[in-house]
Formats: structure tokens, sequence, C-alpha cells
């Protein structure tokens, strides 16, 4: 581990601890950024996606009133080299965490994500009503040269006061998931990003 991720996952750790939520710039380099946008899920994505649904297992539904995106799942064991860099760093980041926070995460869930341009998701909690298995919500933007009047920030929703972030290329944002409610809101471009969850249980997609 080199002097600069230990200190993003210091800062992450913090920033947990203190407000539930942290934002850690450059958590992948330009080149790692690159090397993921093109891959072909990324450049075909609306053609390779699945519409994303709310709700879990036979509950989950389709509701572009509530949710716009288009997600791909990944499955680590067979995951491109340029998204096992991201995920190598995710599996890293739970170590660290375990030792620092003791929240004992064992396992993560991440997607490929698109946005189209237009396209949100309301407000919500990423924590299911009967399950309570995600604890942190991680997410690594993937947008180069993004300007605020691009849009698509995420809010998240702190007590009486909100915190927009920009979607920038290469930020990761990680947050209590079941503390922090938060939004997409609508972009001007196509918004790209990995979304996750660090869990306290073994993952079987």
């Amino acid at each position: 581990m080199n002097d600069l991720f230990k200190q993003q996952l210091n800062q992450l750790a913090d920033g947990i601890a203190e407000a539930g939520y942290a934002i850690i710039d450059d958590f992948l380099s330009p080149e790692e950024v690159q090397n993921i946008q093109q891959l072909d899920g990324f450049k075909n994505g609306l053609l390779q996606f699945k519409k994303a649904g709310i709700g879990k297992s036979q509950e989950k539904q389709i509701n572009e009133a509530i949710r716009g995106d288009y997600i791909q799942w990944i499955k680590p064991e067979s995951a491109e080299p340029a998204l096992k860099v991201y995920l190598s760093k995710l599996n890293e980041l739970i170590a660290f965490v375990n030792q620092n926070l003791y929240l004992s995460l064992k396992d993560f869930e991440v997607h490929q994500t698109i946005y189209p341009i237009g396209t949100f998701y309301k407000r919500h909690l990423d924590q299911f009503k009967k399950e309570d298995h995600r604890k942190l919500s991680v997410i690594c933007y993937l947008n180069s040269d993004w300007k605020e009047s691009d849009g698509g920030q995420l809010r998240i929703y702190i007590g009486n006061e909100t915190k927009d972030v920009l979607p920038l290329a290469g930020r990761l944002v990680c947050f209590r998931s079941d503390l922090l409610e938060h939004e997409v809101l609508p972009a001007t471009r196509e918004r790209l990003s990995i979304t996750g969850w660090l869990l306290d249980q073994p993952h079987f997609i």
C-alpha cells in the first residue's frame, strides 16, 4: 500500500466515523479511469446493461419516475483486468475499515452504472427494509472533464442539510447505507460510475 492510498483510506475512515460519509478524490488515477471507460460494457452500455429496478427480489419493479439508470453487475472472478484494479482497492478498503472502524465487513457487491441524459434517482436509502447487510455504499465516478453545469450531482441528506457532490472522474464517495438518504440529480451528459455496497456477509450474485 503506497503512502497516498493509505492517506486516502485514513481520510475515508475519519469521514465515516465523524460524519457518516467521505469524499476521496483520485481514488482511481486518470489512466485507471480511462481503462474502465474503454471497456465494451460502458461503450455499448445501453445495449448490454439492464434497466435498474427498485426493491429486492420478488418485490423488485421498474419505475422510471423514481430511477432511470442502467446497470450491469460485476462478477469479481470474471471481471476485466481494468475492473479488477478497482476491486482490489475495494478489498484493501474493507480490510482497513474493519481494522479501524470495527465493522466486520466481509464482501462487496458492485455494478457498472450508466445514467442516460436527463435521468435521475429520487431520494432513497440504500439499505433494504428487510435486510441490513449493506453497511457502506461506495460509488466511484468515471466522468472525465465534468463541469458543474453538467449537473448529475449526488445529493446527500445530512439532518436538515444537504451535500451536493459532483461525479468527477476518479472520485470515490463512501457513506453509511443505513443512515444517509441520497438522490442522483439529472445531468446534461451521460453519467458513468461503479456503484456498490460493502456487506457484513458473503455476497452471492
